[in-house]
């Protein structure tokens, strides 16, 4: 069996993209790869747009477009890395859930307690545990990965996805701190009453104590619940408001300043949580809730950078909310490659 270092000396990363299946049409497989990209198609909770359950598809199908030097880490593919298929019965559980929380949504859309309705309230029992399924699912594969050695970065999929992948951290690292790029803060608890809905995702991250500091970049649309939350929370959730951010740049305040300051509160090491709609939707028009203002991609590449430079590690990372469109995966897969490429230099 070939060795990665095998590999390396007969690929050519100047070459036209393979249509091998894998992401960006590198060579590797599960047992050379450094880096494993777990695609999660689920999109169960969704609360406006449906479509991020392709994204993990829309990705991988858009990689072998890209050119494999990259300025920040020139032989980041020599990590090696390796996006299996997605698994297909998390695809056909999200198809034959997903018209189920349709009706859960609708009905408390119209101000019905679904806990008040036998036939919600079962259906939001099997929901609910789908998704714990789901976590499950991700938490054991990124066990397997890590007790090999390997990092992992997940791609979804709706931002409920990468809880299993953060609560298998916890048992790799004693603490670590959360950057997350999002239009949202996803403080909500259990929305619409989904205990995994993609709103609550980081209510359900910060329940765990390993997570010591949450830094939250770009947000522009809250509930006066989750600002609540923010400030009771005794700075452990640090949120940077985008048009906070905007002002301050129209003040003369350079971005790299911003992003030093943003950074500074963070531990030593970092997992990266990325929503798509944190960026300008000219970026990802797919996304689940996309939202006006936002970030450009090259901003928040300088952020990722200034992170890395200050001497902190990348332990993980998803990539959420990225639409079914050519352009989504396009944008979605710059986004796992440049991520991949700076974990390598943590």
């Amino acid at each position: 069996m070939a060795s990665r270092e095998d590999i390396i000396s007969t690929f050519d990363p100047s070459g036209v993209g393979l249509e091998n299946g894998n992401f960006c049409g590198l060579p590797f497989d599960y047992n050379t790869a450094g880096i494993i990209l777990l695609g999660v198609p689920w999109e169960v909770t969704v609360s406006y747009h449906a479509g991020t359950a392709q994204g993990p598809d829309a990705v991988r199908q858009a990689s072998p477009q890209l050119d494999l030097y990259d300025l920040d880490n020139s032989n980041g593919w020599q990590q090696g890395i390796f996006m299996p298929p997605c698994p297909e019965w998390i695809r056909q559980r999200n198809d034959a859930l997903r018209p189920l929380a349709a009706q859960i949504i609708n009905a408390t859309e119209q101000g019905l307690e679904v806990t008040e309705n036998a036939e919600l309230s079962a259906l939001l029992t099997t929901i609910n545990e789908a998704c714990e399924a789901v976590n499950q699912w991700l938490y054991e594969q990124t066990r397997t990965a890590l007790a090999q050695g390997k990092r992992v970065g997940a791609i979804g999929g709706d931002h409920s996805i990468p809880l299993g992948l953060i609560q298998a951290l916890t048992e790799q690292y004693p603490d670590f701190g959360i950057l997350h790029i999002d239009a949202h803060a996803d403080l909500r608890d259990a929305y619409q009453g989904f205990q995994y809905s993609h709103a609550s995702i980081m209510t359900n991250v910060v329940m765990l104590t390993q997570v010591k500091r949450l830094v939250q970049v770009g947000v522009r649309d809250i509930s006066h619940r989750e600002i609540a939350k923010i400030q009771q929370s005794q700075g452990r959730i640090l949120t940077h408001y985008d048009s906070v951010l905007q002002q301050k740049r129209y003040d003369g305040t350079p971005w790299i300043d911003l992003c030093r300051h943003m950074i500074e509160p963070l531990p030593q090491r970092v997992y990266i949580s990325f929503d798509v709609d944190g960026l300008d939707p000219k970026l990802c028009p797919n996304t689940g809730t996309p939202v006006p203002g936002g970030l450009e991609l090259e901003e928040t590449f300088c952020l990722f950078r200034e992170l890395i430079d200050s001497g902190r590690e990348i332990i993980g990372f998803d990539v959420s909310e990225v639409g079914n469109g050519e352009w989504d995966g396009n944008v979605g897969a710059r986004i796992v490659y440049k991520l991949c490429n700076l974990m390598g230099l943590g």
